[in-house]
């Protein structure tokens, strides 16, 4: 990975991190993220059709599913496609408006997605502690006004970390990430205005702390109303619905924090290029496969999909 450094003007673009400048590795990028991206793809839009299809999973905590799996389709689409056409192009470049646009998206998708999974907690709770009043709290009016307010969420977030990175003066455009990470484009400011993006950053982390500690008393209530329950194949039962969400509750966080939980540096290294590939790649790619693994309604949908698509292609 290697960056060479290029006169500055404002407004002109940015020169990203090029994985290698041996043309059989280029390639070799392009079709290890390609395998990656469809696989990420094609896992998502199944627990898509799966929930949208199949009526049994017309409930809350599917519709919440469904929202997550478009959220991922959505992450891993800012930054991994523009990279791969890089590396088939042997291109460095990307504009000032097409950076924005991947800070912008990514905060948009990582926001609603965390939301997402902080709303999918209070559904579980509601559902193992208070089943009597389930339908009651978790109608459909509730579910799509809290789905729209993680997507509002996301998209404030958006607009605001991009006004803060971007109303800064830099005196570089090489980045040296393979996107546009915002803790690399803040290490290239001329100006103290880096400071407004740091307090936005700042308060974004304060922010997902506080979902990530709603979520943690939501469960310690879980478990305790599942250790109430007699039967051990009903706290087995209640259990295996939260099993799912706390494994890509776990993915989602993890990455995060090795992301951001790190001195920014201007160099550029294998650590930071591996945390990037963690938190960009990994959870959209985790999260169907433990959705359909975990979940039987899930399977169920997905083989009643997958055997009715094969019966339509070889009836004659």
């Amino acid at each position: 990975m290697r960056t060479t450094m290029s006169n500055f003007t404002a407004g002109s673009g940015f020169l990203l991190l090029t994985f290698s400048e041996v043309r059989e590795l280029q390639l070799l990028h392009f079709f290890v993220f390609l395998a990656l991206y469809l696989t990420a793809i094609t896992g998502n839009l199944l627990i898509i059709m799966a929930v949208a299809l199949d009526h049994h999973l017309h409930t809350p905590m599917y519709f919440f599913l469904m929202n997550l799996a478009v959220l991922d389709i959505g992450s891993i689409s800012v930054a991994i496609p523009k990279s791969m056409m890089q590396s088939l192009l042997n291109s460095r470049w990307i504009s000032f408006s097409g950076c924005a646009a991947q800070v912008f998206f990514y905060f948009f998708f990582a926001a609603a997605d965390f939301s997402i999974l902080t709303i999918m907690a209070h559904d579980r709770c509601v559902a193992i502690c208070k089943p009597l009043h389930y339908e009651r709290i978790m109608h459909k009016g509730a579910c799509i006004q809290m789905a729209g307010s993680a997507w509002i969420a996301g998209m404030l977030y958006g607009i605001l970390h991009t006004g803060g990175t971007f109303a800064i003066n830099f005196c570089s455009n090489i980045v040296n990430q393979f996107f546009c990470e915002i803790p690399k484009l803040l290490i290239l400011s001329c100006s103290d205005l880096y400071l407004v993006e740091v307090g936005l950053l700042a308060t974004s982390s304060f922010a997902g702390l506080s979902c990530l500690i709603f979520i943690i008393v939501t469960y310690i209530q879980i478990f305790m109303s599942v250790l109430s329950i007699p039967s051990a194949q009903g706290q087995k039962k209640a259990l295996s619905t939260c099993l799912p969400h706390l494994i890509v509750v776990s993915v989602f966080f993890f990455a995060a924090f090795f992301a951001y939980a790190r001195l920014p540096s201007n160099s550029s290294s294998v650590q930071d290029f591996g945390f990037a590939i963690i938190y960009i790649i990994v959870p959209p790619i985790m999260n169907p496969v433990v959705y359909s693994m975990r979940n039987k309604k899930i399977k169920v949908a997905l083989h009643k999909i997958l055997t009715v698509r094969h019966s339509s292609t070889t009836v004659p």
